[in-house]
């Protein structure tokens, strides 16, 4: 069953289903910047643009583009840019 997700009055939208190995989304995020926190891992590969990720810990943003991935460890929070419209798959182990 398919669940639609909003977030950040309705800048950031994602649909929830159960993917092979594991739960996912797919979904848009609008330009600005955002703070997310995910209680399981989670890995987030961008599907269309590019977002500037900070993961915890880190001192700067690093660039993520089309088809690139990075992860973010269980109940953990990390801030995103986006100067354009992004679209993304998040995988939650």
């Amino acid at each position: 069953m398919l669940k639609v997700n909003e977030y950040f009055n309705g800048k950031v939208k994602s649909i929830s289903f159960q993917g092979l190995d594991a739960p996912a989304t797919v979904g848009v995020i609008l330009p600005g910047e955002y703070e997310f926190s995910t209680n399981k891992k989670e890995i987030m590969t961008i599907t269309s643009g590019s977002l500037d990720v900070k993961l915890k810990g880190e001192t700067s943003f690093t660039k993520y583009k089309a088809f690139e991935s990075f992860s973010v460890p269980a109940n953990e929070s990390f801030q995103v840019k986006a100067i354009e419209d992004v679209a993304y798959l998040c995988l939650y182990y």
